[in-house]
């Protein structure tokens, strides 16, 4: 269907703008209004406001429109879908990738990068205002390296059509994608195979997840979704990883193929990956993050690594200290571990499993520490924030990916004692609005 000549008159617009604009069709009677922007909010949508009739300011967010804008749009309840960029930022840039403006994957790609990373800089500092916490912010580091080695495509059955990528922002529409500017070379290079991955499995008709890792030593795939699969699906599998030079495949974790063990290096350590397993999502996010924390814990000769992963941090630190990590995923300690014993020039490295969200380490255990690096998931670390922030320690550094929950956790350590030296924020995903950071406490 052609659509009505208001829809074609409305595309031409959006299809002569500097940059992807919002895609989505609002209502035919929605209300059609021009706004001024204003900000960019948190989430990376501009901010604009309309006036409701009562006279009172109505918050308004503006996808995929920078600061300085004029835009023309319908409203559809607290957003407006731009059809037309009125007035154009100077800021304003051509996007990397075709898809954007429809792929949920990225939501900058339309900024120049020096105002782009000073807005990430400003997300740091006013989750520290909102706490009340004065220290010095450092400038951003840029660490998107070669881009993103492990990501989670989806495939869905369309038809007799095989979808794999990403979701549209706020839909469960796929966007097809057949390259991804954000993703390292080698990982883009497998499009292609996890496409025929989840092909052979489309007849099954159910919603999969593919989580790739670029390793060192192949591509480490686990596919979650399917359920039991028939033993000459699995054959398939098997003999598809080895055409494609997979290091291992797996389903919901348990064994498919196995090449060869995925390895990384972290320092002079090689490490294992568990199935599943996390990892820094760029190559050069983790040398960055890493090289901060030594730096920070430099001279210390006894270090507790907490929420240590499988050893990003600890193996690391080991080459000059000992190191005991605590991390509440068992085959990543095993994994951290075994790579310890097997690399020479090693100080001792201990480690250990345990839920720190349900049982931290106490303040009595930490004491005998020189310092502590706490690497948290996103929701912070409270329970063991507590006990840090009652410690006789004398060096802390925290690395996060949430600014908003550092600044909570921060708080705490503050008022517990600890001084907050300095912050350095880290761009490890090019794009979006996720910043992570490095921050140094001492007494």
């Amino acid at each position: 269907m052609r659509g009505t000549k208001a829809e074609r008159r409305a595309k031409a617009r959006r299809e002569t703008q500097p940059a992807s604009a919002a895609k989505a069709p609002a209502g035919a009677d929605a209300p059609v209004v021009s706004v001024g922007v204003t900000a960019m909010g948190a989430q990376g949508d501009g901010l604009a406001a309309i006036t409701a009739p009562s006279g009172a300011p109505l918050p308004l967010f503006v996808p995929y429109a920078l600061p300085g804008e004029t835009v023309r749009g319908r409203l559809e309840a607290d957003r407006l879908l731009v059809d037309e960029v009125v007035v154009a930022s100077p800021e304003r840039a051509v996007p990397a990738c075709r898809h954007f403006g429809r792929c949920g994957g990225c939501l900058l790609q339309h900024w120049q990068a020096p105002p782009y990373l000073a807005w990430k800089q400003g997300l740091v500092e006013a989750a520290l205002r909102r706490e009340g916490l004065a220290a010095p912010v450092a400038p951003i580091r840029d660490a998107h390296g070669a881009g993103r080695r492990r990501a989670i495509f989806h495939a869905r059955r369309s038809g007799a059509r095989t979808v794999l990528g990403f979701a549209e922002r706020r839909s469960h529409a796929m966007v097809d994608l057949d390259d991804c500017p954000v993703l390292a070379p080698g990982l883009r290079s497998a499009l292609p195979a996890l496409r025929t991955v989840a092909e052979t499995l489309a007849p099954l008709d159910k919603p999969l997840d593919l989580q790739a890792t670029l390793t060192e030593t192949g591509l480490d795939l686990d596919v979650r979704g399917s359920g039991p699969l028939p033993p000459m699906v699995l054959m398939d599998l098997a003999a598809l990883a080895e055409r494609s030079g997979f290091a291992r495949l797996t389903r919901h974790g348990e064994m498919v193929l196995q090449r060869t063990a995925p390895v990384v290096g972290m320092g002079a350590a090689r490490v294992e990956l568990p199935v599943a397993g996390f990892l820094q999502a760029t190559a050069e996010g983790e040398a960055c993050l890493a090289g901060l924390v030594a730096e920070a814990t430099s001279g210390a000769r006894r270090i507790v690594d907490l929420f240590a992963g499988a050893g990003t941090f600890a193996l690391r630190l080991a080459s000059t200290a000992r190191v005991h990590a605590a991390e509440g995923n068992a085959a990543a300690v095993a994994a951290l571990l075994k790579a310890g014993r097997a690399t020479p020039g090693l100080k001792r490295v201990e480690g250990e499993a345990r839920d720190l969200f349900r049982r931290p380490l106490l303040a009595q255990e930490l004491d005998g520490f020189d310092a502590a690096v706490i690497d948290p998931p996103r929701q912070g670390a409270e329970a063991q924030v507590r006990e840090l922030a009652a410690t006789t320690l004398g060096r802390l550094v925290y690395v996060s990916c949430n600014a908003a929950t550092f600044a909570r956790d921060a708080r705490r350590l503050v008022d517990g004692g600890w001084r907050l030296e300095t912050v350095i924020p880290v761009d490890q995903f090019r794009y979006s609005p996720h910043v992570e950071l490095v921050a140094v406490f001492g007494r």
